[in-house]
């Protein structure tokens, strides 16, 4: 069984930066891919980064390019997200999640359905 918990969100200026953390149990973690996933209330869950099962690939929605970096530590079982020159758009849930594959192929990075597992999400609140 997998279980995620992500923590690091909180309040921000726009501007300012944020590093997200998700906590993975399980022996297995290191031979997924893991995404972020973002939800503002209202609005439906989107992609945001995602990273292959040994961090050599990476993959980001447009709007967090040269803005955000995805990183992992296979051995503390943690992905991160850096989030940095926060806009006041970017506020969301944050969530983390396995995907079901080492190495997503390019049309499956954003699918929801595509990932098997899910934390709790940890909210980001960015202010002008």
């Amino acid at each position: 069984q997998v279980q995620l918990v992500e923590s690091g969100g909180g309040l921000v200026q726009a501007g300012g930066s944020l590093r997200l953390s998700c906590a993975a149990s399980g022996r297995t973690f290191s031979d997924f891919a893991m995404g972020w996933f973002r939800q503002a209330p209202g609005k439906e869950r989107e992609f945001v980064a995602g990273i292959s099962w040994s961090g050599g690939t990476t993959y980001y929605v447009d709007s967090v390019k040269g803005r955000f970096t995805i990183s992992r530590d296979n051995a503390k079982n943690t992905v991160y997200l850096q989030m940095n020159s926060l806009k006041f758009e970017d506020t969301a849930v944050f969530y983390c999640a396995v995907h079901k594959r080492h190495i997503p192929t390019y049309g499956t990075w954003e699918r929801q359905d595509e990932y098997d597992y899910w934390g709790q999400g940890t909210q980001v609140t960015v202010s002008s």
